[in-house]
């Protein structure tokens, strides 16, 4: 048989030795010694669980909201609509009609016609009647007194200022202080800017950039001279780290971590998966014996013992006993039927008795029920029929 058309077996890996190989299955075996009392242990609580959540916690959770809603749901909804909600709407009416439309009818009743009539209509009296009246005549005359006395006023003091004074500041400004600030003042400050100052500042920069420049040569040599010489210590340092930890890290990660992590999350995987099928296997076994043990014979003395007797009952006891109820049942209200008819006509009769009964007038006592004629659908069994013929010269309604 050729080796090589077999399919190679799950978790093998190409590359793996002979030593892996060998090495694994001890490692499964063990695993799946200490995984399947854990597997069996948790089927069993997950298989309690779920009787238990179908036996007991079900019905407890529908008996605890039926009780919530009996003893919590149901009083504070009668209590919130036959006794919050009236005494709400009630202590809502009584606080606006002592809060709201007292108010209301102070505003309406009081504080606006005051207001109106106590203030408005004699504030606007004053003001169409007085102020107004007296406004105009103000204003004409400012208008036609006072304007054209301070407008000429205005001229006379303007014409004064500027003849006494403007005039003699600005003939001053012109042919005084600006020759004096211009030949004294500006003229040698800008030749001394021009010819001394800007030379010298050129000069000064001149050497300054020189200088400058130097300092920035030597500077940078000493900088570049720093970074090649950490440079070469950084790889240095990187080499080392390199070479002397990660490496052999990186090694023992992929050569012995990683193997043996793996190999050992395929046991727990392969152990987990055998062990539920022992689990299940052990499960299905007791289930089976528990039914030969205890559901087999129940079975057997319900269908041979419990469901015979519960038959013989059924059509020896229970049947006859209730035909027999059924029929006295019908008898007693056809009884009753006969008496509460038997006991209306002779109401009807004593009444008819005492107060007679004439074609214009007819009695207000109710009428039996008529009895049955070939046109008739009334198929009521325990209706009892009246007489045929109508008492004290009655006549019923021709049925057509």
């Amino acid at each position: 048989m050729d080796y090589g058309k077999h399919q190679a077996p799950q978790g093998y890996e190409p590359g793996e030795g002979i030593l892996t190989t060998l090495i694994r299955i001890p490692v499964r075996i063990v695993v799946l010694v200490l995984v399947l009392p854990a597997r069996m242990v948790w089927d069993a609580l997950t298989a309690l669980w779920h009787a238990a959540d179908r036996v007991l916690l079900r019905p407890l959770g529908r008996a605890v909201v039926w009780l919530l809603d009996t003893l919590v749901l149901t009083p504070l909804t009668w209590l919130y609509t036959w006794v919050l909600a009236p005494l709400g709407k009630a202590a809502a009416w009584l606080a606006v009609a002592l809060l709201v439309w007292p108010w209301i009818g102070l505003w309406r009743y009081v504080i606006v016609p005051v207001a109106r009539y106590g203030v408005a209509a004699p504030a606007v009296w004053l003001y169409g009647s007085v102020l107004t009246p007296l406004g105009h005549g103000l204003r004409w005359i400012g208008t036609a007194l006072l304007l054209p006395a301070l407008y000429g006023l205005g001229n006379a003091l303007g014409w004064l200022l500027t003849v006494l004074l403007i005039v003699p500041l600005e003939f001053l400004w012109r042919y005084g202080i600006v020759p004096v600030v211009r030949y004294g003042l500006v003229v040698p400050v800008v030749w001394l800017y021009a010819n001394v100052l800007t030379p010298l500042g050129l000069g000064t920069a001149w050497v300054l950039g020189r200088l400058w420049q130097g300092t920035a040569w030597v500077l940078a040599q000493i900088w570049r001279g720093i970074a090649a010489t950490g440079r070469g210590l950084g790889l240095a340092v990187a080499w080392l780290v390199m070479t002397l930890l990660v490496a052999p890290l990186a090694w023992t990660y992929r050569r012995i971590l990683t193997p043996v992590g793996r190999e050992i999350a395929a046991a727990f995987e392969v152990a987990w998966r055998i062990a539920g099928y022992v689990s299940r296997a052990v499960g299905r076994a007791l289930a089976r014996l528990a039914w030969l043990l205890i559901g087999a014979p129940v079975s057997w003395a319900y269908r041979t013992v419990c469901t015979p007797v519960g038959h013989f009952l059924r059509d020896s006891v229970w049947a006859p006993a209730r035909r027999a109820a059924a029929e006295a049942g019908r008898a007693a209200r056809a009884a009753l039927a006969t008496a509460r008819e038997t006991v209306r006509q002779a109401r009807r009769g004593a009444w008819r008795a005492l107060v007679g009964s004439t074609d214009g007038a007819r009695s207000r006592e109710p009428r039996g029920i008529p009895a049955r004629t070939l046109g008739s659908t009334t198929t009521v069994p325990s209706a009892a029929q009246a007489t045929e013929s109508a008492p004290l010269g009655e006549k019923f309604a021709k049925r057509v």
